[in-house]
C-alpha cells in the first residue's frame, strides 16, 4: 500500500514538473510573440486569443476521443470565471512583454493569496493569524519586485499584480465549480467562453500573423492545454498540499528560458522578491494542509 502511494506521488511530481515547464514555455512564447522576434509584435489580446483558440481545439480533440458525459452546466459561474481568466491571462501576456519572465511568474504566485483574501467576503471563510502572516509576507515580496523607487520602478509589473488579483477571483470561482462539474467539462466550457470573449476583443487589434507566429500561437494553445492536463493528472495522484509546492519550479524554468532566449539574467532584487513570495505561498499551503 505504502509503495503504491509512493509510486503515485512520484508520478504526480513528474506531471507537475511537466506542467511547470509547459506553463513557463507558454510565457516564453507569449513574450516572443509580443516582440518582433518572429515578425511584427502582436498585441497581447491577439496572443490571448491564440491561446484560447488552439487550447480549445486541443481539448475538443481530447473530448472527441474520451467522449465524456456532461453534467448540468452552471453558465453563470462559467461566464464569470472565464471572463476573469481571459482578463488575467491577457494582463500577464502584456506584462511579460516588458518585464522579465521570472518577475512576472513570481508575481503570479500571489494568486492563492488573493484567492484567500477574496474568499473572506465572497465565500464567508475565516482567516487566522498564520494565513494573514503568509499573505502579508507574499505581498511584501511583490512590493520588492515592483521596485518602488523613482529610478527602478517597473510600471508593467502592476499589470502582473492586477493579473494576480483577477486570477485570484478566478480561483475562487473554480472552487465553486469543481464541486459541481467534472474537470474536462470545466476546461472545455471555460475555453469555449474564453474563446468567445477573446474573439470579440481581438477584432480591434487583429494583425495577420507571419507563418512563424501562427506556429507559435498553435504551440502556445496546445502547450497550455497540455499543462492543464498534466496539472489535473498530478492532482488526481496526490494531495494538493504535496503537489502545489513543486509548481514553484515554474519560476526556475521561466528564468532559464528568459536567459537562453533573451539573455535576461535575474538580478538580486528579483531573486529576493521571488523568494519572499514563495515563502509566503508555502506558509499558506502548509496552513491549508493543517486546516484540512
Amino acid at each position: 500500500m505504502q509503495e503504491s502511494q509512493n509510486s503515485e506521488r512520484l508520478i504526480a511530481i513528474g506531471f507537475i514538473l511537466a506542467a511547470s515547464a509547459l506553463v513557463a514555455g507558454t510565457s516564453l512564447l507569449a513574450k516572443t510573440l509580443g516582440h518582433d522576434t518572429l515578425g511584427p509584435a502582436l498585441h497581447p489580446l491577439q496572443i490571448s486569443h491564440g491561446r484560447f483558440l488552439f487550447a480549445f481545439i486541443a481539448l475538443l480533440a481530447v473530448a472527441g476521443v474520451l467522449r465524456p458525459k456532461f453534467q448540468k452546466v452552471h453558465f453563470g459561474l462559467h461566464i464569470a470565471r472565464s471572463s476573469f481568466g481571459w482578463a488575467g491571462i491577457s494582463l500577464v501576456f502584456a506584462a511579460i512583454t516588458y518585464i522579465p519572465l521570472a518577475d512576472a511568474t513570481a508575481i503570479s504566485f500571489l494568486n492563492p493569496v488573493f484567492a484567500m483574501l477574496l474568499a473572506i467576503p465572497l465565500l464567508g471563510e475565516r482567516v487566522g493569524p498564520i494565513r494573514w502572516a503568509a499573505a502579508v509576507l507574499a505581498l511584501v515580496g511583490a512590493l520588492v519586485l515592483l521596485r518602488p523607487t523613482p529610478d527602478s520602478f517597473q510600471p508593467a509589473a502592476l499589470l502582473a499584480l492586477t493579473a494576480a488579483v483577477v486570477m485570484g477571483l478566478e480561483i475562487t470561482l473554480i472552487k465553486l465549480l469543481t464541486g459541481r462539474e467534472k474537470p474536462l467539462q470545466i476546461l472545455l466550457v471555460n475555453n469555449a467562453i474564453g474563446l468567445s470573449i477573446a474573439s470579440v476583443a481581438v477584432l480591434f487589434v487583429w494583425a495577420v500573423p507571419t507563418p512563424a507566429q501562427w506556429a507559435a500561437l498553435v504551440a502556445l494553445g496546445v502547450m497550455m492545454a497540455l499543462a492543464q492536463t498534466c496539472y489535473l493528472q498530478a492532482m488526481r495522484r496526490a494531495e494538493s498540499s504535496f503537489v502545489v509546492p513543486f509548481s514553484y519550479v515554474t519560476l526556475i524554468f521561466a528564468a532559464l528560458y528568459d536567459y537562453l532566449v533573451f539573455n535576461a539574467m535575474p538580478d538580486g532584487v528579483s531573486i529576493l522578491g521571488a523568494m519572499i513570495i514563495i515563502t509566503g505561498a508555502l506558509l499558506l499551503a502548509w496552513r491549508e494542509t493543517r486546516l484540512r
